[in-house]
């Protein structure tokens, strides 16, 4: 007994230095995604254990009046379902042994014709439910707490020694060892020492359906036997995922939460540093639009040569032009190429609904005729038409912006701005009826007159 007691002494101190150590592992607790699926967790896992066999329950009959404790060793491999149930297969083998050195609870001593047992249990296997009933987390979830609950059947297989108050040693049962069912119902407990290592606490009373496991009848009563273990569970599979059994989903709610309000605030951080660069921008673009410092008539938004002298002819860029002036008449050739350049960007010509704004699909034709400008020094007259559709002031208004739009995009390709007249004539000037929608169409436009 004493070197069973050496025993149950040494497993204990190993685990707990095998505690101490995993617990250097642990890792922050990382959550997956509230409501995913069963491929997101480990769900597998194996366990060892050892501790305590004794004969005896918390409650009931027993057929000897002091008990012994003797080591037990067991395994299980478990699978999770769902967060709080799971099926576990396990095996367990020890020895029970009890005597009747004690008086019985009225002083008197035991009546029983038999001294002692010793029971050899070859092989209890038996197949529980576990359900767990929640999980408990400290340290920044770095640990976990998880009571549960056991109960299933199974099958053992045992021989029994008994020996009389004569002194007589003998097998209970000559010849094979007797095989029983049992019941084991228990409780216990699971602790988080690492992402895939838990240690597992817990203690099982096992009820036999039969009264041979002590070598003896007494009463209609059936034997039973408890069983307190510790031990290590492994979770199977890849570390990257958290074990479903230990898994908290509230706390994966709480995770979520907090990590989608976390990236709220920051893109709206993000949008606002963006909105204040663009505000900042905008308003350094729209000062030198205003403005003219060097007075050539060219902004300073679109003024590649800033600082001319004052007086100085300059091109639509606002850098100095060179002219050169050998015959004071002034001779025009408009080439057939000329024109078509010019029609194909009126053609081209669209403007965002009720705006002045220029579409990007325009541009391209307008650089050409900013090209042709500057090569052959034409000038341009550009006259802005719309439909009836709108008071006449609007339409005048727009059809001069629109005008003023398609200059000030040809000045910043380069153009002399002196030689380009803007004019709006609102609706006054139709070239097709307004009463359909074809006709209004054709009458929004600006038209171009090279000369």
């Amino acid at each position: 007994m004493i070197i069973n007691h050496i025993k149950t002494s040494l497993l204990t101190l190993s685990i707990l230095l095998a505690t101490n150590a995993f617990a250097q592992e642990v890792n922050e607790y990382q959550s997956v995604a509230p409501f995913a699926k069963a491929g997101s967790f480990r769900t597998w896992s194996i366990g060892i254990n050892a501790g305590a066999l004794a004969p005896i329950a918390p409650f009931g009959k027993n057929d000897y009046t002091n008990w012994e404790t003797d080591l037990g060793m067991g395994a299980y491999i478990k699978k999770q379902l769902s967060h709080n149930l799971s099926i576990q297969g396990n095996f367990l083998r020890g020895k029970l042994n009890a005597n009747n050195e004690n008086v019985l609870g009225n002083g008197t001593a035991s009546t029983s014709p038999m001294r002692s047992f010793e029971t050899e249990i070859h092989a209890a296997g038996s197949l529980t439910a576990n359900l767990t009933i929640g999980n408990f987390y400290w340290l920044n979830r770095k640990s976990m707490l998880s009571p549960y609950l056991t109960g299933g059947a199974g099958l053992m297989s045992y021989k029994t020694m008994v020996t009389t108050n004569a002194g007589a040693t003998s097998e209970y049962n000559q010849g094979d060892p007797i095989e029983e069912v049992f019941f084991p119902l228990g409780a216990g407990l699971k602790v988080g020492l690492s992402r895939s290592i838990n240690l597992d606490l817990a203690y099982t009373m096992n009820f036999v359906d039969a009264d041979n496991l002590d070598g003896h009848h007494s009463g209609p009563q059936n034997d039973k036997f408890s069983y307190a273990s510790a031990g290590l569970e492994f979770a199977l599979g890849s570390r990257s995922k958290p074990q479903l059994a230990t898994h908290n989903p509230v706390a994966a709610l709480e995770y979520d939460y907090i990590k989608r309000v976390k990236d709220l605030e920051n893109q709206l951080a993000d949008e606002r540093s963006k909105s204040a660069d663009q505000l900042r921008q905008m308003a350094t673009d729209w000062a030198r639009f205003k403005n003219d410092e060097d007075k050539d008539g060219v902004s300073d938004f679109f003024d590649k040569c800033p600082g001319t002298p004052a007086g100085t002819q300059v091109d639509g860029a606002g850098c100095p032009l060179t002219v050169t002036v050998n015959n004071p008449t002034r001779t025009v050739v408009i080439t057939e190429e000329d024109r078509r350049v010019v029609s194909e960007a009126i053609r081209n010509l669209e403007f965002d609904f009720g705006k002045t704004t220029i579409r990007s699909a325009s541009l391209p034709s307008l650089k050409r005729v900013a090209d042709l400008l500057i090569d052959k020094n034409f000038s341009l007259k550009l006259a802005g038409h719309t439909d009836n559709v709108g008071s006449d002031a609007s339409n005048l208004k727009l059809s001069k912006g629109r005008a003023e739009s398609v200059k000030a995009y040809l000045v910043s390709q380069g153009a002399n701005p002196s030689r380009i007249e803007a004019t709006g004539y609102g609706e006054s000037q139709p070239i097709e009826t307004n009463t359909t929608d074809e006709g209004r169409q054709k009458n929004r436009r600006v038209e171009f007159t090279l000369y």
